[in-house]
């Protein structure tokens, strides 16, 4: 909210600053001053990616009862931007369970490591895939991006989640049935022997 009044602002003196320096120009004028105002109300995540793309989702989700073949494969994707010589990212795995309200960060090897692109590449992808789900849960991937220049520093940085690779509850195994021999009308079960009688 803070952070909603403060752009308001901003964007406002901008705006009334545009129609000073027009003076006798007219109305061509302000036209131009709202169409920059109206240009700049682009929220700031949106402007990162039309400047350098950078994308993240789930490649596949796989749920089954047992829990070591149950995985998810996260998939992230960045651009190069002007004056880019390398690229870098980081993904990292996250897991709510039933009852939870947030995420939490699980801690695997192989997770939470920065992997970066040789020289020059233009378009940087890099794929994790993570198995031994629990069950029931919810699972996604927090990635980091990092752009930097040819002096090793970060000239631009994202971070996006994917979407969640739901995990739902195993079904519960069946109970053993122990086989019941049907009764016949005489009394004696099926295929046994009734007994006999001697008659004097």
């Amino acid at each position: 909210m803070l952070y909603g009044s403060s752009l308001l602002r901003r964007h406002t003196t901008r705006l009334l600053l545009s129609l000073l320096a027009c003076g006798a120009l007219g109305s061509a004028c302000v036209a131009q001053a709202s169409a920059a105002a109206q240009v700049d109300w682009t929220p700031l995540a949106a402007q990162t990616d039309a400047a350098g793309g950078a994308a993240a989702t789930v490649e596949q989700c796989v749920t089954t009862g047992e829990q070591t073949d149950r995985s998810a494969t996260f998939s992230a994707e960045m651009t190069a931007v002007t004056g880019t010589a390398r690229m870098a990212m980081r993904i990292e795995v996250q897991e709510r369970l039933p009852g939870e309200e947030l995420f939490h960060t699980v801690s695997a090897p192989g997770l939470g490591v920065w992997r970066g692109s040789a020289p020059g590449v233009k378009i940087y992808q890099y794929v994790k895939q993570v198995t031994n789900l629990s069950s029931p849960a919810d699972y996604r991937a927090l990635v980091r991006f990092h752009w930097l220049n040819d002096k090793g520093y970060v000239i631009r940085r994202a971070e996006r989640h994917t979407p969640e690779c739901l995990q739902p509850a195993s079904a519960p195994a069946p109970t053993p049935v122990t086989p019941v021999a049907p009764v016949t009308p005489g009394g004696a079960s099926a295929g046994s022997i009734a007994p006999s009688t001697t008659t004097g």
